[in-house]
């Protein structure tokens, strides 16, 4: 491979994007007014788009936006005017799904890259070659492929054809998203972004003839039998890069600002170190373990999935405040994201370091005032940092 892979990052919200963009994404991914598959997310209104791109080409990164919904037949007619704004937005590259969209795209929005998404699920060069005989730019692989697979896929497409590949984050359980349990079960339509994630519930047995007695269908308290253990491909990341994968995507645009800043920091050392034949250093991989996740996995990449998992999140640390400013000297102005107490030990995450100790002392309020915690959500915190830190800069605190 002659150029280095991109490291593309998620972002629901503009402070999510500009966390993306300070720990090291080389490009971010947003969803815009609609056709996305996170309805839920914040998601960006056209002036926060505008903003993201410029946040995004100030930093000499890229700005790509979802469009990987499988619209209905009255959605297509709201299509061509926002393909035609995401082209004058200036964005870099359009994520789609639908061969109708991708039309669409080529006649509104001619000069933008297409990436054709996970939910069309590309599983063999013949398919990734027609997408590219099509107008794709780049083709991000289904996520039931192991590595060999993607090799042999890199081989007999065309070298000018990028491949993209998950190495973090959730899973579904269906074919690579294309789901109708939720659409049965809630009316939400997974398809167009509103699942409510029914694969991740605790089921229970009933017996016809006795209605109301549930039983419980396996000796551990139940089971979650489609809730899928979480990916991280983080120590396996030279494998990806020896198969041919271009871009090294991390899912979660309706995650935490928190989970964005942590797990960027760590694939943009761990690619770095994987480009340049370096070692690891673990410390990486244990921040990964500092993000809420389910017990994670290698996916299909490597030998068989993990089993499924029959419980929550797991996490070992919170976010305590997010630098809104901090001079030469380390005085800085923090909000307050989580409740901590003066005299307790905090972490300072900084872009390409390991974590940095801070003592919570001599805090002050906005006024100037002493404080002894940070009671109220969102509150204006003054803490000198031991070190000056960048806008955007996050301090947690490990659980105990």
């Amino acid at each position: 491979m002659s150029e280095k892979p991109e490291l593309l990052s998620p972002a629901g919200d503009l402070e999510r994007l500009h966390m993306a963009l300070l720990y090291g994404a080389g490009a971010v991914y947003i969803a815009g007014r609609g056709f996305a598959m996170r309805s839920a997310a914040a998601n960006f209104s056209d002036e926060q788009l505008l903003q993201g791109v410029a946040a995004a080409h100030e930093k000499g990164a890229k700005l790509y936006v979802t469009c990987n919904t499988l619209p209905r037949e009255d959605e297509l007619e709201l299509l061509p005017e926002y393909l035609a704004f995401l082209q004058k937005a200036g964005v870099d590259g359009l994520i789609v799904a639908d061969l109708g969209v991708m039309g669409l795209a080529k006649r509104y929005a001619p000069r933008l890259p297409l990436h054709v998404s996970t939910q069309f699920g590309v599983t063999n060069s013949a398919s990734a070659s027609a997408l590219y005989e099509l107008g794709a730019d780049t083709v991000v692989l289904a996520r039931e492929l192991p590595l060999e697979e993607i090799k042999k896929i890199r081989a007999n497409t065309p070298k000018e054809l990028r491949l993209e590949a998950f190495v973090h984050g959730s899973m579904c359980i269906s074919f690579s998203g294309r789901c109708l349990l939720s659409n049965y079960m809630t009316g939400r339509d997974a398809n167009r972004g509103q699942c409510a994630q029914p694969c991740r519930w605790k089921y229970h047995l009933v017996e016809e003839k006795r209605p109301g007695q549930y039983y419980e269908i396996s000796e551990d308290g139940g089971t979650h039998i489609m809730n899928a253990q979480d990916l991280r491909m983080i120590e396996h990341l030279p494998e990806l890069l020896d198969a041919g994968v271009g871009s090294l995507k991390i899912e979660g645009r309706m995650k935490s600002a928190y989970y964005t800043a942590v797990v960027t920091n760590a694939y943009r050392q761990a690619l770095d170190a994987a480009w340049e034949g370096r070692e690891l250093d673990s410390v990486w991989v244990e921040e990964t373990e500092k993000v809420s996740h389910r017990p994670y996995c290698t996916g299909f990449y490597i030998g068989t999935p993990g089993e499924h998992y029959s419980g929550g999140y797991e996490s070992q640390a919170d976010v305590a405040a997010v630098v809104e400013s901090c001079d030469g000297e380390g005085n800085a102005v923090l909000t307050q994201r989580s409740k901590f107490y003066a005299g307790d030990t905090l972490e300072l995450l900084l872009p390409g370091r390991p974590p940095v100790p801070v003592k919570a002392e001599n805090m002050t309020g906005a006024e100037g005032e002493p404080i002894q915690d940070t009671r109220r959500a969102m509150m204006e915190i003054h803490l000198k940092l031991p070190v000056c830190a960048p806008r955007y800069s996050v301090l947690r605190k490990n659980r105990a």
